[in-house]
């Protein structure tokens, strides 16, 4: 299959932007990596790429393509149809797309949230995020429990659409300490052989 020029917008500290660097490299892809921070966003040529400027922006060949999980279907499907990454069995593929959902979800409203908060003053309730990201993290702790990837025997979209945020949660003042399977599981994933990680924010400290 012959590939079509790759550029993906987007900034290094996105968990958006980072899950789909992941797939890139999971799939040996090659890709350009053009950085769109928030003063890019606001651009009309960015804005002719996704009209809402936000991040990440796929293009491929004369593709142009944006959300993160549809980014991540859309790989999986133009270049890996036959792998793991997205089962093609209806129970499989329904078990990604449960854990789709939540990245969209709960892991955006609160581990994600309460970072955007701590580290670039997102105006948003701080209190609202931890208490979606503590119910959240919870559920990962109890699923996790004798599993190794979250939703199949094997890493799937799933895992790389919610890993980013749930990783760095720390960052948004939300500490990973009380959940050792999520923890576990965090590091199974950054022991992958494609893994590259995102550059870490300072650690808030609560008064």
């Amino acid at each position: 299959m012959t590939q079509a020029k790759i550029t993906l917008h987007g900034t290094a500290l996105s968990g958006h932007t980072h899950r789909v660097e992941l797939l890139l490299r999971a799939l040996g892809l090659d890709f350009d990596f053009v950085p769109a921070p928030a003063e890019v966003r606001r651009s009309e040529a960015f804005r002719t790429l996704n009209p809402l400027g936000q991040i990440p922006v796929l293009q491929d060949g004369d593709l142009t393509l944006a959300d993160s999980n549809a980014i991540l279907v859309y790989l999986a499907k133009r270049y890996a149809p036959q792998s793991d990454w997205f089962p093609a069995e209806p129970v499989a593929a329904a078990q990604v797309q449960r854990w789709l959902s939540i990245a969209a979800g709960e892991v955006m409203h609160g581990p994600s949230i309460a970072r955007m908060i701590a580290q670039f003053g997102f105006p948003d309730d701080p209190v609202r995020a931890e208490r979606i990201a503590a119910r959240l993290l919870a559920f990962m702790e109890e699923h996790l429990a004798g599993r190794s990837y979250l939703a199949a025997e094997h890493p799937t979209l799933a895992d790389l659409a919610c890993y980013s945020y749930v990783a760095h949660a720390p960052e948004g003042g939300i500490p990973l300490d009380p959940y050792p399977a999520v923890r576990a599981w965090i590091a199974r994933i950054e022991a992958l052989p494609f893994f590259k990680p995102i550059p870490p924010s300072p650690i808030p400290v609560k008064g």
